[in-house]
């Protein structure tokens, strides 16, 4: 029997469906990466469709199964994951997936057995999953194991460990319209720590980008509608104005903790020259800050980065190997790299003499970049992105306000996508049927050419197929004018739905369905 090397548990933690609480307690999970035998014993396991010519097919297993779970049920659309809202940093970090490894876990997802579609949103503040459920209950499943998958890979690039069940209180679950809008309102900014920030509108825009080549298509227009509804937010309500960005708030912060008048004379080290570097040493340039030490694997970025500063700011580059010695003569560090492993721990701390009064890190990378136990250590401070909420609460009021004018904009938003999701139940049916038709049109013609063909002409066989399509057309035209969705016919959608239903018990058109998509998913092994 084969086997297969995935992530299994030892007994099954249940998923809170409320988007910012998960429930208290939960039983102990235990969490591994093993091979073990596809048998009925190991179905709470990342199990993928396993076919062979020697065992039934996936599709006789399903024809044999509950069958109407699969054409009756509408897959759904599904939002696994945890926030700067349910979770801490620690918790996050765990399950952050870099963008290069997107696409392989968009594809590992929708290799799922009950995962049509599927999408990953991972940034700094959170880690989401969307996936399109052929069966809503099955498929939340598998993407739970998926994420307790992720969790295992973590713990093998290093990470340190937390109990699964611990994460597991801290997942939220939104299904449908409520998944939908939460993507709206996180495209919008309105969930994110800074109230109405761009930066996680260009991440959304980044997963649509991943979604591109040949992901689906429900999927990848919830996202598409989403940089609609982020765009609409900013540009109608004002609510992106005044409010401050993580890299912004993370220099405000470290001002602050600084001696009152020690702002101009500090030396400032940034490790990283990526996006959020670039940005972190900008809004120090707006706060007066002339000189300051970039530390990065590569000369270019940073190099790029000073031709766009003002004249007399001065940006020293510095090799990633020259980084501690950097850090000894500085008085605040920013770290923003990809790293997944951290840059500075306790013990290459402790060893560096202490410039001033006080050593001050702000890690705004996720997963961090400074272990938490720099903070034991005598004149070090340290804060993370967690730390950044008493600088954002600025102007909360306001932004606020603007917040439930936005929130119009995402209701009316989520409404247009459940009506153009809607319109596409219909484009199935419709193709089954035209496929159908013609199967029959060219059976019975094949058969009669058989019979009576040998004796035609080109011209009079060509005669009998016009014929014959011309004649499955005109016989078709009622039902498809009654299963269009568009603007040429004003037909109540759930009379169209209706309709649809219909005509698949009628042309038995419901097993062709299911057929189709088992097909797919067995095309993509």
């Amino acid at each position: 029997m084969a086997a297969v090397s995935g992530a299994f548990v030892v007994s099954q933690t249940s998923l809170s469906s409320s988007k910012h609480h998960s429930p208290s307690s939960s039983p102990t999970m235990l969490l591994g990466v093993r091979a073990f035998p596809t048998n009925s014993k190991t179905t709470r396991g990342l199990i993928r469709c396993q076919l062979s010519s020697s065992s039934v097919s996936a599709l006789q297993q399903l024809k044999k199964s509950a069958f109407d779970r699969y054409t009756k049920e509408r897959s759904s659309i599904v939002v696994i994951g945890l926030s700067i809202h349910t979770a801490p940093v620690e918790m996050r970090e765990k399950l952050a997936i870099p963008v290069a490894e997107w696409p392989q876990a968009i594809s590992e997802l929708s290799a799922l057995n009950h995962i049509e579609e599927a999408a990953v949103l991972s940034t700094c503040n959170r880690m989401e999953i969307y996936v399109l459920a052929l069966s809503q209950h099955r498929g939340v499943r598998e993407v739970t194991q998926m994420e307790i998958y992720v969790l295992a890979l973590s713990q093998l690039r290093g990470r340190s460990g937390i109990p699964v069940s611990d994460i597991c209180q801290h997942w939220f679950l939104l299904h449908n319209k409520d998944a939908t809008q939460h993507l709206f309102e996180v495209s919008a900014g309105l969930d994110s720590l800074v109230l109405g920030e761009g930066q996680i509108l260009a991440q959304v825009k980044q997963v649509k980008e991943k979604l591109r080549n040949g992901f689906g298509m429900v999927i990848p227009g919830l996202f598409e509608k989403a940089i609609t509804a982020g765009k609409r937010a900013r540009a109608e309500t004002g609510i992106a104005s005044g409010a401050v960005s993580v890299s912004s708030a993370a220099v405000e912060l470290a001002l602050t903790k600084l001696p009152p008048g020690s702002a101009s004379s500090a030396v400032m080290l940034v490790v990283g020259a990526g996006k959020m570097g670039k940005l972190v040493i900008k809004h120090l340039v707006a706060k007066g800050c002339t000189r300051m030490v970039a530390v990065n694997r590569n000369q270019e970025r940073v190099a790029a980065i000073q031709e766009e500063m003002p004249p007399g700011v001065e940006i020293v580059y510095k090799p990633l190997d020259e980084m501690l010695a950097c850090a000894g003569e500085a008085n605040v560090i920013f770290t923003s790299t990809a790293s997944e492993t951290p840059l500075f721990l306790k013990e290459h701390v402790e060893t560096l003499p202490l410039p001033g009064a006080a050593r001050l890190f702000v890690d705004i990378s996720v997963p961090r970049n400074v272990g938490s136990c720099v903070a034991e250590l005598e004149g070090t401070q340290l804060y993370n992105v967690d730390d950044l909420k008493e600088v954002v609460a600025a102007n909360k009021e306001d932004r606020a306000r603007k917040a439930m004018e936005a929130q119009d904009i995402i209701t009316e938003e989520t409404k247009k996508f459940e009506a153009w999701r809607d319109s596409l139940q219909t484009v199935p049916t419709i193709k089954k049927l035209r496929r159908k038709t013609d199967r029959i049109r060219a059976d019975s013609v094949e058969k009669f050419m058989s019979k009576y063909g040998k004796d035609m002409d080109k011209k009079t066989k060509e005669a009998v197929e016009d014929l014959t399509r011309a004649m499955v057309n005109k016989i078709l035209h009622g039902p498809m004018k009654h299963l269009r969705c568009d603007d040429t016919e004003n037909r109540p959608l759930p009379e169209t739905l209706e309709n649809m239903e219909a005509l698949n018990r009628m042309f038995e058109l419901e097993l062709e369905l299911l057929e189709e998509k088992i097909r797919a998913k067995m095309e993509q092994k």
